[in-house]
């Protein structure tokens, strides 16, 4: 995979928009598998005969493996290169979907999405350092890029699984993971076969890249929790929003408003691979998007009908503008040979808050009895990402 270049040969790095390409893909492959669960949980509760409890577990394990897998990605990275971490995590991801469908058992459906999981937060840490090594000019745009990618792999599975996968398989669900493993694996056979090796060493002998995270460094904890504000505010929007609905007694809306959250961020991220180049490290970007999350937040606890939609849109809108631009940092602020633990200790920070928060909005809607409550740390979310947003464009960048 690290092959060197034998004399005579010329090494041939893809064009702009071929790298670009492989960016695109990887990314909506990170999504792809996991989304493939949600349209079909119902199926697999009936067939599985569930518990919510492990329903709860089967939809929290992907998000505690992110939490606690990014830093193996990043020894992984360091060892053998982002390139083969990617390759490898892609192939993990196809193969612990292709898992999930053995049986109908829970053993085999939990071992396959802790499968799933780690590949995909072995592959998270490795894309920033492919950015800056095969888009170093443009890294705003090439993560932009990607992370048009993985909203695009966000929202196939879920739009398609029922009405197109469904029907193709009989109305099988462990098929149906079958399926959505196949682009996986074909992304992942593209980018072997048309991704650039870095360079052999010619010089003496380097040392051996660190891996562990500089967990006293500030840039780290920045990064974390506002990548954070962002993933938690989108899980748990997503999972107390149905119920807060039904509750208010506007169920009739709770399809449009989750398909308004996810639709929502795509204008974002079109809007970003036009200007995101022009916004790197500035903060007011922030700002402005952590405003509209706490307007939309308000707009879901208040609203009603219609509004609804338009909040969760808006809310979704926000997220994805933040999520674009904080992914860009690590390549823009950290030393090449840095990135990849930065960009480790930023995922788990930010997916360990993906994990608490929805526990603390769930608590206070139990303790109190009241709803709206589980909305509050989402607001609060937007308010500490308004208190760090500002610091940003302060750090200086790393060279070496």
């Amino acid at each position: 995979m690290n092959r060197p270049v034998p004399p005579g040969e010329v090494q041939v790095t893809p064009p702009l928009f071929a790298l670009l390409a492989l960016l695109w893909l990887a990314g909506a492959a990170i999504r792809i598998p996991l989304l493939a669960v949600p349209p079909v949980i119902p199926l697999i509760h009936d067939d599985l005969h569930l518990s919510e409890t492990q329903v709860g577990i089967l939809s929290g394990l992907p998000m505690v493996l992110f939490a606690a897998a990014a830093i193996a990605g990043s020894l992984m990275i360091a060892r053998l290169g982002a390139l083969t971490a990617l390759l490898i995590g892609l192939v993990l991801c196809a193969v612990g979907s292709a898992l999930r469908s053995i049986g109908p058992h829970i053993a085999m459906l939990y071992f396959g999405t802790i499968v799933t999981a780690f590949g995909v937060a072995v592959m998270q840490p490795s894309l920033p350092p492919l950015v800056r090594t095969w888009v170093p000019q443009r890294i705003g745009f090439a993560t932009a890029v990607y992370t048009n990618g993985l909203l695009i792999g966000e929202i196939l599975p879920v739009s398609l699984m029922l009405p197109v996968v469904m029907p193709m398989v009989g109305q099988s669900w462990q098929w149906s993971f079958v399926v959505w493993s196949a682009p996986v694996g074909i992304i992942a056979l593209v980018v072997m076969i048309l991704a650039p090796r870095p360079a052999a060493a010619t010089g003496p002998a380097t040392p051996r890249r660190r891996w562990w995270p500089d967990w006293r460094r500030g840039l780290i904890w920045r990064l974390g929790l506002v990548l954070g504000t962002v993933n938690a505010t989108y899980f748990s929007t997503n999972a107390f929003l149905p119920d807060y609905l039904r509750e208010h007694g506007q169920g009739e809306w709770i399809s449009a408003a989750l398909s308004g959250l996810n639709i929502g961020q795509l204008p974002a991220s079109f809007i970003l691979l036009a200007i995101a180049g022009r916004l790197e490290r500035k903060a007011w970007p922030y700002v402005g998007c952590a405003v509209i999350g706490l307007l939309a937040t308000g707009g879901i606890v208040f609203g009603s009908g219609y509004w609804i939609v338009v909040a969760a849109s808006l809310q979704g809108f926000a997220n994805a503008g933040i999520l674009i631009l904080v992914l860009a940092l690590p390549p823009l602020l950290s030393a090449p040979d840095d990135v990849h633990r930065v960009t480790a200790a930023m995922f788990t920070i930010s997916y360990s808050c993906a994990v608490i928060v929805p526990v603390i909005s769930g608590m206070l809607w139990d303790l109190s009895g009241i709803a709206a409550m589980a909305f509050l740390p989402i607001a609060l979310c937007g308010i500490l990402l308004v208190i760090l947003a500002p610091a940003i464009n302060h750090v200086p960048r790393q060279e070496t």
